[in-house]
């Protein structure tokens, strides 16, 4: 129990600063550290994403990062695809479930840093690293 509540705390305090989805980091720890299951621990991190979500939207609307109307057609939507993703991910078997995260993230990690290597098309300044002044 000692080892969820410090993964979950780790997972929520990296989640928080860098605006990551609580599942990206969720899944892993609970399938590499807990011993779960993908599916156990896809399910496992739903519940989850949905309290850390909750937090970090609070926060980041307190200093004006917010973006409602986008975050509620979202939201909106959102179950539709869970409850397609459910329905798949009981019918597919453990490997193409590991196989499948792990290729998300890694499309995911390689999209950002291609972003982030890129330069910054703003001569306002805007999108630029705005503690550097």
């Amino acid at each position: 129990m000692a080892g969820a509540l410090a993964m979950g705390a780790a997972a929520g305090l990296a989640g928080g600063m860098v605006g990551v989805g609580g599942g990206v980091l969720f899944v892993p720890a609970l399938v590499l550290f807990l011993g779960l299951g993908q599916l156990d621990a896809q399910a496992s991190s739903l519940l989850a994403v949905v309290l850390v979500a909750a937090v970090g939207a609070w926060r980041q609307g307190q200093y004006g990062n917010l973006r409602l109307r986008d975050g509620i057609v979202v939201g909106l939507l959102s179950p539709l695809g869970v409850l397609a993703g459910t329905a798949v991910a009981n019918v597919a078997s453990e490997r193409l479930l590991e196989l499948s995260f792990a290729a998300m993230q890694l499309l995911f990690a390689f999209q950002i840093a291609k972003r982030a290597l890129r330069p910054s098309e703003s001569p306002s300044g805007a999108g630029t690293d705005r503690f550097a002044e």
